[in-house]
């Protein structure tokens, strides 16, 4: 019998969001294979004194950097340390170069297409799902392109912003890096971490105000960054890697020699002996 009343098609179920994969032996490979990468190609990476800490509980986290040079895809393996021992990292990345280097899909790596409407919202319903849980944290390069760590304004792509909206709970962490020469043949990367900014103390903020907070959160630690790196100072930060020191090859040698005649104690840094 009918009624004569249409009834309204049923809404149509969204299907979960896939997470992406994380093979747990090869993302302990891949992170003793990149500390080892960084001491090859820096003096030391370092982490300023100045900065702020991670929080330290459960709470989800939202990890926004400045995005400067082909180097922010390792250089955050120095900081995991600095979160809970048990936090799962899952950081976005050009969808690019997901394809351009597929074993990225296993470490937590999720691709993102910038340049349109579907990646921008793939992007969104990925992260949401995965700061759905406590103890995992997305890493975003904010700015979406390569740029100088002297441009301002910084121009952040919006998605970070609308993804901060979307969390129940948790902090956005902005984190500034910089690859500056000091006194070595190699240079320095260092990074602060700037304060966290809680979530929940914010529930009505829209994305479009998350992105502007999260913007001027990020270029002041970049700035408090700046004149840490340029006293060139190391004092100033606490290493988390120990690199590359010394000229290398011939030279070396002969330095080394020298010293062993003299008695003295041979120290391969072109600038002595560090704070």
């Amino acid at each position: 019998m009918t009624t004569g009343i249409s009834t309204p098609p049923t809404p149509r179920a969204r299907p979960p969001v896939e997470l992406p994969a994380r093979w747990p032996w090869l993302v302990r490979g891949f992170r003793k294979y990149a500390v080892r990468y960084l001491r090859k190609h820096f003096h030391a990476v370092r982490i300023s004194k100045a900065g702020a800490t991670i929080p330290s509980g459960d709470d989800q986290i939202l990890v926004a950097m400045n995005h400067s040079s082909w180097w922010d895809a390792l250089t955050p393996i120095a900081l995991l340390d600095e979160f809970p021992r048990d936090f799962e990292h899952f950081p976005a990345i050009d969808a690019v170069a997901v394809e351009k280097y597929p074993f990225f899909k296993r470490l937590g790596f999720f691709g993102v297409d910038p340049h349109s409407v579907r990646g921008a919202a793939s992007f969104l319903r990925t992260g949401e799902a995965i700061l759905s849980s406590p103890n995992r944290a997305v890493w975003v390069t904010a700015q979406g392109r390569f740029t100088d760590v002297r441009e301002r304004p910084l121009d952040l792509r919006s998605g970070v912003g609308h993804l901060a909206a979307r969390m129940a709970r948790g902090f956005v962490v902005p984190v500034a890096v910089e690859y500056p020469f000091w006194n070595e043949r190699t240079p320095e990367a260092v990074i602060r971490v700037g304060d966290p900014l809680d979530v929940t103390a914010f529930p009505e903020r829209s994305g479009k105000e998350w992105t502007a907070r999260i913007q001027s959160a990020l270029a002041a630690t970049m700035d408090g960054l700046a004149e840490d790196a340029k006293t060139r100072d190391p004092a100033r930060f606490r290493t988390l890697i120990g690199g590359t020191v010394g000229v290398g090859g011939v030279y070396d040698r002969w330095r080394r020699l020298k010293s062993w005649a003299s008695g003295k104690k041979f120290d391969p840094s072109h600038g002595g002996a560090e704070a």
